[in-house]
């Protein structure tokens, strides 16, 4: 998967386990991850053998979902897509629009893979238009760009130096693909909300002001491939401040994920979100009491991705501020309305030393 600030691979096991505890009591059919991301959560879920649905808004996010968790590893296997990765890593270097914008004005890639990165993205939009195997090939492609990439985790800034990594050849693999039946789709989360009926919903909303396609514009101009407008130091897209979510401003948010809460309709519902956000503990806590039914949070401390805990710099790379702090939590809320598979959680997760509602985990 790609480096992803908001990534729940702490949480992961957590998620796995929980749906396996609540399927064990009524099977469910269909899981719903709203705001799928790099699509770590949904992929672990379709791997676990249940049946996904991935949704986000963001492009990028879109080809993550439908190769990983929409695409049938059976109907794409390595046989079929290791030649097309081949011929795209064989094909002759081109520097355009890609490499100046983002490996010259800004420094996320070093030229030569710039270049490669640039050839094999022209060849993969020529060539392929089967709408599963173009996004096999672009997701193969983000990946393998992820390794050599010469940032901190995120495309608001690039490193003064080249990482040691930028300065490896790039080189594609064939990518995570699974068996089994998924669906990715590109919708705005609250209006899905309305449409879908799933036995879980999986929410990992945004919680600040910062949005993923300011933190991940790259990708998504890799994917769209149309050569936008850019703008300051890091080059972002200049549509990045008008395509804000209502989830990305405190003054819409709250009532954004209250209204988003009462438009699913579902058996179970788990939401994960942490102390960095816009939300405390305690108001998500009462926006799933007003669901109605039972809930249970599980808490776990993280340490902050990696570019916090280096410290905060100005243009001239002069140290100007200090890190606050270096760990905070990561919350996992479990909402059932069945009460069997709630007391098999409470018995699964509670110590005797935690509250009813919130259980720590080291």
């Amino acid at each position: 998967m790609i480096k992803y600030l908001g990534s729940k691979r702490a949480l992961t096991g957590w998620i796995k386990e929980v749906a396996a505890v609540l399927a064990a009591h009524h099977p469910i059919q269909r899981v719903v991850d709203l705001f799928a991301g790099s699509c770590r959560v949904a992929h672990a879920l379709k791997a676990h053998g249940f049946s996904v649905l991935a949704n986000d808004y963001n492009t990028y996010a879109f080809v993550l979902a439908q190769a990983l968790v929409q695409a049938d590893r059976r109907n794409y296997p390595p046989e079929r897509v290791l030649p097309l990765l081949d011929w795209l890593m064989g094909l002759p270097p081109q520097t355009g629009w890609f490499t100046e914008t983002y490996c010259e004005r800004a420094r996320y890639f070093h030229p030569d893979n710039g270049a490669r990165i640039e050839a094999m993205r022209n060849a993969i939009e020529a060539e392929v238009s089967e709408p599963l195997l173009k996004a096999i090939l672009l997701t193969s492609l983000m990946l393998a760009a992820d390794r050599v990439d010469s940032t901190t985790g995120i495309q608001m800034a690039y490193l003064k130096e080249w990482a040691p990594r930028a300065l490896r050849p790039i080189h594609l693999r064939y990518p995570p693909l699974l068996e089994g039946e998924g669906i990715a789709t590109q919708a705005d989360a609250l209006e899905l909300a309305e449409q879908m009926r799933a036995d879980l919903f999986y929410l990992d909303p945004p919680y600040n002001q910062h949005s993923y396609l300011a933190n991940y514009h790259v990708w998504e101009t890799l994917v769209m491939w149309d050569q936008p407008d850019t703008y300051g130091v890091a080059q972002k897209r200049a549509d990045v401040p008008k395509r804000k979510s209502v989830f990305n401003a405190r003054a819409t948010a709250h009532q954004a994920l209250q209204a988003l809460i009462d438009r699913i309709d579902s058996r179970h519902l788990l939401l994960s979100f942490n102390d960095e956000g816009f939300f405390t503990r305690e108001e998500i806590a009462t926006m799933l009491e007003n669901r109605g039914g039972y809930w249970l949070c599980l808490k776990r401390p993280y340490r902050r991705y990696v570019g916090a805990l280096i410290g905060i710099y100005n243009p001239k790379g002069e140290k100007v501020g200090r890190v606050s702090h270096t760990r905070n939590h990561e919350f996992l809320f479990i909402a059932t309305h069945d009460k069997q598979a709630y007391r098999t959680l409470r018995e699964r997760f509670v110590k005797p030393y935690d509250s009813p509602h919130t259980i720590t985990s080291s």
